[in-house]
């Protein structure tokens, strides 16, 4: 019967709703991205840390040189200052100067900078994993749904095939019995009718099917195969709504994000106050030059330098850029409550869905009992010729809406609860138990925060 389409037994290498999550977690293009996002994220880390790291540079000049001076000089004051006696020296120099010099600078106080920069940078890193726990929270629910779409829109289709069968025998019977004249003409247009209907809905349903295959191989990455029926997830829920609630707001990734952003911005506050504060630094100098001043010169040398940069007026950018710190940290503050009072509509509106998919499966599986009985009454009724052909395609009809309610039901059913599950911060590949090896985002942290060179990027074990 069409409404045992989602408690069939599995084929034989057939698809789970797990497998596909399986899948979609280890391949899913949207998870992927935010996962490199996140890499990229990591690197903003090594960077604040490298404000306090010593930096080395050399530079070189290399060029030709053509000179020529003229010297005028009072010898001995004759008294005549018309014509005073003066000596004049006239020198020409040429040649190829070169000079390359090695400075190597340590700062050794940055008004807190560095350090600030790095806790914040730190905070960001945090943040953007909780977002990858947002991503990858979705993209499961996305494939949850898919995956149930395609069966929920295959079921209906079986059914509108499976209608178009009934309403084929049906009009073969009605001719029989006009052909008996029991009945007329009308009765034939009838069943004609509704056969060329439910045609047409057989026609719509196929589309139907072909989207969400569409859908489920974007989230999914593979075709479809011989997909096993589902069941909810009643088991991993919480038992109340409350404690719902309680969790999200405890664990879930929005909420969780909105606090490290929190954190990171009160940190920029005192990174640009920083700027207020003097700076000193260690300069050391090696140097070489020849030639500069004529053929054959030369000069080496060295030298070691204390650098005190105090700064004393900025026009007002530094404190503007303060002024506008302390109102992105105040935002900041503002939206974790914004985020806070999203997760509680969230969770009520999911909870609300479960409680209304259960509802509507027990209805509908009556639904289906009572159009079934209805039916088959019909039919007898007929026989004695107290009902008409169009009372029997009405019954059929009536039936076909309900298997197709039932259907639609027990997809909403199975989705609703992995969305309380979202709702709550724990859709996760951990919480489901799939077999798979778990995305660790600090891998590649702990690889590149304190490395001092290299270009390149660390291994893709764990990508």
């Amino acid at each position: 019967m069409a409404t045992l389409v989602f408690a069939a037994p599995a084929p034989v290498g057939a698809e789970t709703l797990n497998g596909a999550l399986t899948k979609a977690y280890r391949a899913n293009p949207v998870l992927n991205s935010d996962r490199a996002g996140v890499r990229a994220q990591d690197e903003n880390v090594p960077r604040a840390l490298s404000q306090l790291r010593p930096r080395v540079k050399t530079d070189t000049f290399l060029g030709a040189e053509r000179r020529r001076s003229v010297n005028n000089a009072t010898d001995i004051s004759n008294g005549d200052y018309l014509d005073p006696v003066f000596t004049q020296s006239i020198q020409n120099n040429q040649g190829a100067p070169r000079s390359a010099i090695l400075s190597v600078e340590q700062p050794l106080f940055d008004g807190l900078k560095a350090i600030n920069s790095t806790r914040a940078a730190e905070a960001n890193v945090y943040a953007a994993r909780q977002r990858l726990r947002l991503t990858e929270s979705r993209v499961l629910l996305d494939v949850v749904s898919a995956y149930m779409n395609v069966m929920r829109d295959t079921a209906i289709l079986q059914l509108h095939e499976s209608n178009v069968s009934v309403l084929g025998e049906q009009l073969r019977q009605v001719k029989e019995r006009y052909a008996a004249g029991q009945i007329t003409l009308t009765d034939i247009a009838q069943a004609e009718a509704r056969l060329s209907a439910g045609r047409a809905q057989a026609a719509a349903a196929r589309a139907t099917v072909e989207a969400s295959i569409g859908a489920y191989k974007k989230v999914v990455g593979d075709e479809p195969n011989k997909l096993v029926p589902a069941s909810p997830i009643d088991n991993l829920l919480p038992k109340t709504r409350e404690e719902a609630e309680r969790i999200a707001l405890v664990e879930h990734p929005i909420a969780c994000a909105a606090l490290h952003d929190a954190d990171a911005a009160d940190l920029q506050v005192l990174v640009a106050e920083g700027d207020f504060m003097p700076t000193f630094s260690l300069v050391g100098n090696v140097y070489t030059q020849s030639d500069i001043d004529g053929r054959g010169n030369r000069a080496v040398g060295a030298q070691v330098l204390g650098k005190l940069s105090i700064p004393l007026y900025s026009g007002g950018e530094t404190s503007a850029r303060v002024r506008q710190a302390k109102e992105t940290a105040g935002q900041k503050k503002f939206d974790v409550d914004v985020a806070r009072a999203e997760l509680m509509s969230l969770v009520r509106a999911n909870w609300g869905s479960l409680q209304a998919a259960k509802a509507q499966v027990t209805a509908a599986q009556a639904q289906v009992k009572a159009a079934e009985r209805a039916l088959t009454g019909v039919r007898e009724e007929a026989k004695a010729g107290q009902r008409t052909t169009l009372d029997i395609l009405n019954a059929q009809y009536e039936l076909l809406g309900a298997r197709i309610g039932l259907v639609l039901a027990q997809r909403d059913r199975v989705v609703a609860s992995y969305g309380v599950m979202a709702a709550a911060g724990r859709l996760s590949a951990a919480t489901l138990g799939l077999k798979v090896e778990e995305y660790d985002a600090g891998v590649h942290f702990d690889q590149v925060k304190d490395l001092w060179f290299g270009p390149d990027t660390p291994g893709a074990a764990n990508r």
